[in-house]
């Protein structure tokens, strides 16, 4: 598999040749490791995932699929550095406001036909039409594309969109601002191009196996909703012959201990660590379970909507919600899998974020404590009128025990009483984004390696402020911040922002807590989105 960006047409058909060869032998092209026979690789997801339409997929196991199935203009590298997909590369204007993408000329569909530039000028302007009601059309927003936000909010055609094909290889994008990290968004599904003639023929059923038709380096083969999801090497991918893994298979398994012990059984590749056990395994496997930092939250967000309780409204009451949870019981009695206390909305592993002192960090569990006890009783709750609400969360049994961990850390502290609910993915997903709740589970992993693919979610505006969080002065500086040469004094301002107003509880930053076959190769550890491609992945002979 060749990692690095091809310059010229020869050496494209030079390094194809020979890793085609190489394949053929049973070795891997690069590192001589001896393959398997059986190239299957088998994960396990907690979740069905919400689609594979790329412009509809809206959490992190669909987008795992999607970017398997389809490919955008860039793509990543074990590393998290840029690299060619679809696109050999790109130039932008001198003011950073116009990007010119340059599309390989032997890019097909699953079904032969070409990819063009046309197809992008398509998904995107179905990403942000406001008949398609994309849950991620403010994304095509935060990228800053001209008139985007006009035209989601209904005031412009679809068609002022600013990207246009120049002719079929040649892509030109039009930002309404510079946006110098736009290259690195163009790695997200929202972005990925999409079969016009198909989705017109088929509807909403274009996404079946029978029907989808993609440009990935996989197709997928078979979908059994709430059990399993098949893709299959593509033949017409421009990359095939340095393709080695032949079949990605993704089962849904809901309890992560059934789910482990299937792992341990032989029957999965990949599973995640249920919380609490990691250093047992770390022990008992230790080439196997690996813990390695992710660019990703953990947080509970406050309903603060017009529908939501009263007592939330008081940011005394969040913020002795917040200070009263202890976090390092979370992450070293619980998770316990190397994932770090929060609190701050952005993970330190985000790039050139530099992680702002904010008050409750540097306080003791006991002072925080204290301090929760004061800020609830001025807040006018106590024994004699105790805070009472609910808390919802996806069904998993680490999501329970973390929640139980907090409804009991309130209730010994604060007096106060939690209700817990459970609920199915999409049902929750449902849920939370009507503002059917009072205080709900969030998570988020970047869809960029920058601070604002976290704080804008606290954008007044964002299509993901599931709470409804509104401050002017958090969505002046998130605005500043797009287009500021140095945007980290911003960030800082922010993050102070929201641990004074306490609009979610950020409760720890995630690390990627896996048990992995160690006959799986090239796994992108350094990754911290963990944007990971199957085209990438082998499997060793045993």
């Amino acid at each position: 598999m060749n990692k690095y960006i091809r310059t010229s047409l020869a050496g494209l058909l030079t390094s194809t040749m020979i890793a085609g060869a190489a394949v053929a032998a049973g070795t891997h092209p690069e590192t001589g490791e001896a393959l398997a026979a059986d190239q299957t690789f088998t994960y396990r997801i907690l979740d069905e995932h919400s689609s594979v339409d790329p412009q509809v997929v809206e959490d992190v196991s669909g987008a795992e699929i999607v970017r398997d199935l389809f490919e955008g203009l860039m793509n990543q590298d074990e590393d998290g550095n840029l690299v060619p997909g679809v696109a050999t590369g790109y130039t932008t204007n001198d003011t950073k406001d116009v990007y010119t993408f340059t599309l390989r000329d032997e890019a097909k569909w699953s079904n032969g036909d070409p990819v063009t530039a046309g197809d992008f000028v398509y998904a995107w302007k179905r990403a942000v039409d406001p008949a398609l009601s994309s849950p991620y059309a403010w994304f095509m927003e935060l990228m800053s594309i001209e008139n985007a936000s006009e035209i989601i909010a209904g005031e412009k055609p679809v068609d002022e969109l600013g990207v246009k094909a120049i002719d079929d290889h040649t892509l030109e994008v039009t930002l309404s601002a510079p946006l110098p990290y736009f290259p690195q968004m163009t790695t997200h599904s929202t972005t990925f191009p999409a079969p016009q003639k198909v989705i017109e023929e088929f509807g909403d059923a274009w996404t079946k196996p029978e029907n989808i038709v993609s440009n990935g380096a996989y197709v997928l083969t078979e979908h059994l909703p709430q059990e399993r999801s098949v893709r299959e090497r593509n033949e017409n991918y421009w990359d095939n012959d340095n393709t080695i893994i032949e079949k990605v298979v993704a089962l849904v398994i809901n309890d992560e201990n059934v789910a482990l012990t299937r792992y341990l059984a032989g029957e999965l590749d990949r599973t995640e660590v249920p919380a609490g056990q990691f250093p047992r395994l770390q022990k008992e496997h230790p080439e196997e379970a690996i813990s390695f930092p992710r660019l990703c939250n953990y947080y509970y967000t406050f309903n603060l909507s017009d529908g939501g309780p009263e007592a939330f409204k008081d940011p005394n009451v969040r913020q002795a919600l917040s200070l009263a949870v202890d976090r390092k019981i979370i992450t070293e009695n619980i998770m316990a899998g190397g994932q770090p206390q929060a609190y701050t909305f952005a993970p330190a592993a985000t790039a050139g974020f530099d992680v702002p002192d904010v008050e409750m960090a540097s306080m003791s569990q006991a002072e925080r404590d204290e301090l929760a006890k004061e800020l609830l009783a001025e807040a006018g709750y106590g024994p004699d009128n105790p805070l009472s609400f609910e808390m919802v969360y996806n069904t998993s049994e680490a999501h329970k025990k973390v929640a139980v961990a907090l409804s009991q850390m309130w209730k010994q502290k604060l007096g106060v009483n939690a209700e817990l609910a459970n609920m199915e993915w999409k049902i929750f997903l449902e849920e939370r984004g009507n503002q059917n709740f009072d205080l709900a589970r969030g998570a988020w992993c970047g869809d960029y390696n920058e601070a604002s693919t976290f704080l804008d979610l606290l954008q007044s505006d964002s299509g993901y402020n599931d709470g409804k969080y509104n401050n002017a002065r958090v969505d002046e500086l998130l605005a500043e911040a797009k287009t500021a040469d140095d945007a980290a004094p911003l960030y800082t301002e922010v993050e102070r922002i929201i641990a004074q107003e306490t609009p979610v509880i950020p409760i720890y930053h995630y690390a990627g807590v896996y048990m992995m076959d160690s006959d799986v190769g090239n796994w992108p550890v350094n990754n911290v989105e963990q944007n990971w491609y199957s085209k990438n992945l082998y499997k060793v002979a045993e």
